[in-house]
Formats: structure tokens, sequence, C-alpha cells
């Protein structure tokens, strides 16, 4: 039965097991106990350290051992419990002999005294010393500062959770178990930078309790009638060897607190890392072994142990000359796989007619994230990127062609729709790009730019600044992170374009399978094709997912009779999506952040309509265009600081037109109609537009 099976099972026996043996602990401390149960609980506690310090060992990772904090406490209380009956079984019965606390403290107190009681002591001293300043308080201190940046670093890291989401990179699920990890591993250093407390505390009280028994016990056997040497003797041999039986198992605590603290970088267990990263690489082993070499033809050194170390050093290197490299082995199978039978003539000339739906160009420096031998994970990221856009949008995203072009700089890149370019960004070698998304962090050593996907200011920084710029509250990412989230706004802001007959008709199939009769019913029968390209492609545009077709085609079927304009059809179909769109844009507590218009600006948009259908001209005064248009790029910042959607809600009547207006200079500001957004909904007007000077100007 697994470790997770058990801490899962209903009723486990462990549910009843643990807390009837902490009260028992507990009870230690004031009920007395012989001798030969505490040879048994000794034991106990030198297997449960031993087990707690190689479980750390083994573990990949620190949250492997989340309990780790709990289990300090209770080896801790468990091993003053211990000392608590062990000095009442030394000061009550010491007079008996070295036995009287069991054979366990007096094993341990002959094994190191060793007939001389001094250098028991400075013996049991060093071990406290090392325990005590060196294990305990370095643990504690990387204990508090992990704890410190890790919460430093929780903002940063979240949002990259969300970037990574909004690239495509991971699904809903998997972004909200890292969140969770993120949490624990939060929770996780908190405990232990408090759990390293009960760690020095246990240290000190050892040091106490050993001058009790020690002193104590002195005036015990004296009292009771033995000589002064005698009792030191006997005294000293239960002190020292009940001190070490706890201190003991406290350094292997102290040790364990140590090593899983300090595994947050490595992800493999101890052995294997220090096989791998200390043992992996030959010149550093050659020139070790020739150090040694040196060193044994000193004068007064000795050769014997010098040389056999260097002879075995100069073996594992020559064992890791012998082994062949990864990147050949690769080399070679792409080599020979790349050939491929040659094309005719025709064949090629149809190839050079053919055109990709959609391109991504790298430079060369970028190729290796192709690159899965490499460990590249750029065309993992694209396949969950088109996976995420299928259910946002509603559209299955052809594939994406990844082609190297020369002609770019070596680390720059630029995504094509049917050979025509949507966007471009680059990216720096060896360097990660660090977002700042409050716009207000301090600035970092390194190369100031800005983000290629949103805009926002960033830094290039080296990737041993990376935890130092999160603990600031940047967000850090990599060259494949970047390439994603940047394809995914692009396909996001350009996925009308990817909207064909043949992609539409696809829809259609998929749809068909769960409701043929509506399918037929509305295309061809009320609706050709071509009109409903024209309507979906509208919604697209405009950021509307069409992932609910089935709707769409419902909501044409009603308003098809009233008109065939796909202009118009598109807004009726609209407030049918009213849910999806209102869900758009509603934040936590069901209120949607919104920009509305000045009545009086309504009034002018709705005289230029009207004599623009009567033909008498209606174009509107620039400076109004302007002043409207400056003012929503102002209210920009007022929708991010409350990281809400940003959107403007019109009448009806109007809404095309004002989505005209903002449509090239304010594109990711969304216009949506009153009918838009659902009566449940509570609207929450931010700013009203329309600049009184512009607008008394054109009247």
């Amino acid at each position: 039965m697994s470790a997770d099976t058990i801490a899962r099972e209903p009723g486990s026996r462990w549910d009843a097991v643990v807390p009837l043996g902490i009260i028992g602990i507990v009870l230690m401390m004031v009920l007395p106990l012989p001798a030969p149960l505490l040879d048994v609980l000794l034991a106990f506690s030198m297997a449960l350290a031993i087990g707690i310090f190689l479980t750390a060992l083994f573990i990949e990772e620190a949250l492997e051992f989340s309990a780790f904090p709990a289990f300090v406490l209770i080896a801790t209380l468990l091993r003053l419990s211990l000392n608590v009956a062990t000095t009442r079984r030394i000061l009550l019965h010491g007079t008996e002999g070295p036995a009287a606390a069991g054979h366990v403290v007096e094993a341990f107190g002959r094994f190191v005294v060793e007939g001389n009681i001094l250098v028991g002591l400075v013996v049991f001293l060093i071990l406290a010393v090392i325990n005590f300043v060196v294990i305990t308080k370095g643990a504690g201190r990387v204990a508090e500062v992990a704890a410190r940046f890790t919460l430093d670093a929780m903002p940063g890291k979240q949002m990259a959770i969300d970037a990574d989401l909004s690239a495509g990179a991971i699904d809903n699920d998997t972004a909200r178990k890292r969140r969770k990890d993120l949490e624990r591993e939060a929770d996780f250093f908190g405990a232990m930078d408090g759990s390293s407390k009960f760690v020095h505390g246990d240290a000190v009280a050892g040091l106490l309790i050993t001058a009790i028994n020690l002193l104590g016990g002195l005036v015990m056997g004296v009292s009771a009638g033995m000589d002064i040497a005698r009792a030191g003797e006997t005294f000293s041999v239960l002190s020292v060897g009940d001190a070490l039986s706890s201190q003991i198992p406290a350094l292997l605590i102290s040790a364990a607190a140590g090593i899983v603290v300090t595994r947050s970088a490595t992800r493999e267990p101890l052995g294997r890392a220090f096989g791998a990263q200390l043992l992996g690489r030959r010149r550093p082993v050659t020139m070790t072994a020739g150090i040694l070499t040196l060193l044994a033809l000193m004068p007064g050194m000795p050769a014997l142990p010098c040389l056999a170390l260097a002879g075995g050093l100069m073996f594992l290197s020559r064992n890791l000359a012998s082994k062949p490299t990864a990147g050949a082995g690769t080399n070679a199978t792409g080599a020979a796989g790349s050939t491929e039978p040659k094309r005719t003539s025709a064949e090629e000339a149809d190839a050079a007619l053919s055109m990709e739906m959609l391109t991504l160009e790298i430079g060369y420096e970028l190729v290796g994230m192709v690159d899965a031998a490499r460990g590249g994970t750029l065309l993992d990221r694209m396949s969950a990127l088109r996976q995420q856009l299928a259910r946002d949008i509603g559209l299955v995203i052809p594939p994406v062609h990844v082609c190297d072009n020369l002609g770019l700089a070596p680390g720059g890149y630029r995504v094509l729709i049917l050979g025509n370019e949507i966007g471009q960004g680059q990216c720096r070698a060896g360097k990660l790009l660090a977002v700042d998304p409050s716009g207000v962090s301090p600035a970092l050593d390194g190369e100031a730019t800005t983000d290629p996907t949103f805009g926002m200011p960033a830094w290039w920084i080296a990737p041993r600044d990376k935890e130092l710029a999160e603990a600031l509250g940047y967000t850090v990412i990599d060259h494949a992170t970047i390439l994603a989230t940047h394809l995914g706004e692009l396909l996001r802001a350009n996925a009308h374009r990817l909207l064909g007959r043949q992609e539409v008709q696809h829809l259609l199939d998929v749809l068909a399978r769960a409701a043929p009769k509506l399918v037929d019913d509305v295309i061809p029968g009320l609706l050709p094709l071509g009109d409903l390209v024209r309507v979906l492609r509208n919604l697209a545009r405009e950021g509307v997912s069409i992932r609910d077709l089935r709707t769409i085609l419902e909501a044409l079927a009603e308003v098809v009779p009233q008109t065939r304009d796909p202009e118009q059809l598109t807004e009726m179909v609209r407030e049918r999506l009213a849910p999806h769109i209102t869900t758009r844009f509603k934040s936590v507590d069901g209120s949607v952040a919104a920009l509305t218009l000045d009545p009086r600006l309504e009034e002018v948009l709705r005289r230029s309509l009207r004599d623009i259908s009567a033909g008498t001209g209606g174009a509107l005064d620039p400076a109004l265009v302007r002043g409207v248009v400056q003012a929503a790029e102002r209210a920009m910042g007022t929708f991010q600081a409350i990281s809400a959607a940003p959107v403007v809600v019109t009448p009806p009547d109007l809404r095309r037109y004002v989505r005209a207006i903002f449509e090239w200079k304010v594109p990711q500001l969304a216009v949506v109609s009153f009918r838009e957004i659902e009566p449940t909904a509570t609207l929450r007007v931010l700013e009203r537009l329309g600049p009184a000077p512009a607008m008394e100007a054109s009247a």
C-alpha cells in the first residue's frame, strides 16, 4: 500500500494511532517509566530520526515531505518527554548503577566516555555545539529566508501561471493545481521557519538537562552515601548517555531540516544530484586527481591515501570520457531521419504554389525551442494553445508551420497568416524577460524593453537574477513562453482571418452530429453558407466566441425573416449571446465595470447617423472623435488598476458606430450594447465618455 493510499484511506488506523501516540508522549512527562520501556522508546526515537533523515535524502522536491514541520514538532516532543523520563530515573535510581536509566543510556555513556569522564563530556559538548551553532542555526536561517522570498515571489508566480494559461501552455485544471502547489509551498516554508525554532529550543534544552543530570546526580549520589569519585563516574555515564541518546536524533532531525529547505532548486534525489552534478563532469574530476597526485609528492604527506584517491578519480574520468554524448546520437538520428524521396518537378511546382495558412518564422537562435531532443517545448506549447483557443473562441486553429528564416535577426520571430505578417518580436539569447505588470517596479540590471505581447515595460535579465526579479514583483518568462503567449494573443485578435468556408463547414459538420435538423433547416435552407461565414467573422473580429454554434443558428433561424443583412444579423445574434458576452466582462462580485457615453455625445452620434441616412453629410468633427478616443485611452489605466477587461456600453443603435471609432486607435476596448449585458449583472459605470469642449464646438 502506497503512502498516498494510507493517507487518503477513510477510517485509516493512523487516524487513531497518531493522536493516541501524541497523548502518550505527553503522559510520559508525568508518569514513571520502567527501564526496559525506556530502552524501547529510545530505540524508537532513534529509528524515527533515521527514517525522517533518509526520507529527506530521497525526496525530489520539498513539497513531497510537506508534513515535515509536524514531524519535527512530534519528534522534538518525544525527545523532551524521554529526557524528562530518563532524568527522573537518573535522579531517583542513579545510585543503583549506570543501568538505572536503561541499557540504551548505559551503552551510549560507556561507548563515549571509555573510562575518561572528561573526554565523554568534551565529545558531548562538541556534538551539542555542532547541532546548536552550525546545523540548527543554519537550517533556521535558510528556512527564514526561503519563507520570506517565497511569500515575496508569490504575486509574480501567480502571474506566470496566468500567462501560461492564457498562452495555452496549460489547461484550467493544471493552472488550478499549480496555484494550489504554490499555496502549499508558501505554507510549507512558513511552517519550516516556525519548526526550526523548535529544533533550536530542543538543542538548548538538551544542554540544560545534561547539566541538571550531572549536578543533580552528584548531589543525590553524595547524599545517598556514595563517595564523590564514584558518584561522578556513575552520573557522568548516565548524563552523557542520556544526552547522546537524544542529541544524536536531534542532530539527524536538524540535518534533515537543512536538507529539506535547501531542495528548492534540485528536482531529484540528493544522491542522484551528487552523482550527476559533482561527479558527472570529466574536467573537474581530472583536475582533482592531478592535485591529489601533487599532494602525494609533497614531503610529509601520506602518499598512499592521496594516490589511491587520485587513481579512483582517474578511473572515473576515463569512464566519463568513454560515454557517448546525447547530442551526437541525436544528430545522427536527425540526419538519417531527414532523408526524403526526391520530388518530381511537377510536385515541386505544386509545392511552390501552396501557401501555409499559419506560419511561425524564427531566427536560428530560436531553433532549439522546436527540437524536443534538445529540450525544446515550443511544439508542445503550441499544441496546447490550439486546444485552449478551440475552447475559448470555438475555432479549430490550423496547425502552425514552423520554419527558420535566415533573413530575421538571430533571436527574431514573426507570425504570418497566408503569407501576411500579423506580428513579430525579438528574443535575447541567454536572457529571460522580466515583465513589470504594475509599471512601478524598481529597475533591474539588464536591458530595458517592452513586452511584445501586451506592450508592458520589461527587462532582459540574466537567468541568475530570476529570483530577485520575481521577489520585486516581476513576471519572469522564457523564450518559449514569450512566443506561445504572443502567438496566442495574435491568433485571438486575428481569428476572423482564419475563418473561411471550409472551416465553417467543418464546424457545421461537428454540430450536425448532435443537431442535424437545425443545421439542415438553417444552412442552406434559410441562409447561404457565405452569409453565415460573414456573421461568424464579425463575431470573431470582436472577440465573441463562436463555440456555441447551436445558439447562433437558433438566433439566425428566428431573425432571418426580418433581414438578410449580415451586419444586422450579427447585432441580433450578439443579443442572443448576451450570457457569453456578459461572462467575458463580469467580475467575481457579479458586476460589469464599463465606460458609457455622455447623453450629449449620444445625441451627436444619432444626428450624424440621420444625416448619413438622408444623404446630407453627417461626418463627425475630427476634434470630437480625437477627444473621445483620448478619453478612452486615459480610462484604460482604470481598468488595469482593477484587473477588469476594458469595455464601453452603448445603446444598441449606436454600438457599431462607436466600435468603428475605437477599432483602430483603441482595439483592446470592447464595445457592447445594453442588450448584450444580462439583467442579473450590475453595471458599474467608471466614466462617461464625451469631452464637453469638443461637443460644444461640434454643436
